[in-house]
């Protein structure tokens, strides 16, 4: 099983979006600092993920949730989220 997953800075207000094949390592490994794209953004909130079965869906996912229209899309996904922390 392969994840995307989406964490928000509670120091930035930014999103980061990566994927894992092992969700829990992987968050762990932000919440401790240990990921240098975050470790300077702590504290982090994991805020939404997806599952996918293969490699390929979930690396073409992540791509699509950072660009342009997957922002939009966490947006609207995410919308009682944002509303709370703006």
């Amino acid at each position: 099983m392969y994840f995307v997953y989406v964490l928000f800075s509670l120091k930035d207000k930014k999103l980061y979006i990566g994927y894992s094949d092992n969700l829990e390592s992987r968050i762990s490994q932000h919440m401790m600092g240990k990921v240098s794209a975050t470790k300077h953004r702590l504290p982090l909130q994991l805020i939404y993920y997806e599952a996918y079965l293969y490699k390929q869906d979930a690396k073409g996912r992540e791509k699509f949730l950072k660009g342009g229209s997957g922002h939009r899309y966490l947006k609207k996904q995410l919308a009682r989220f944002y509303h709370e922390h703006s």
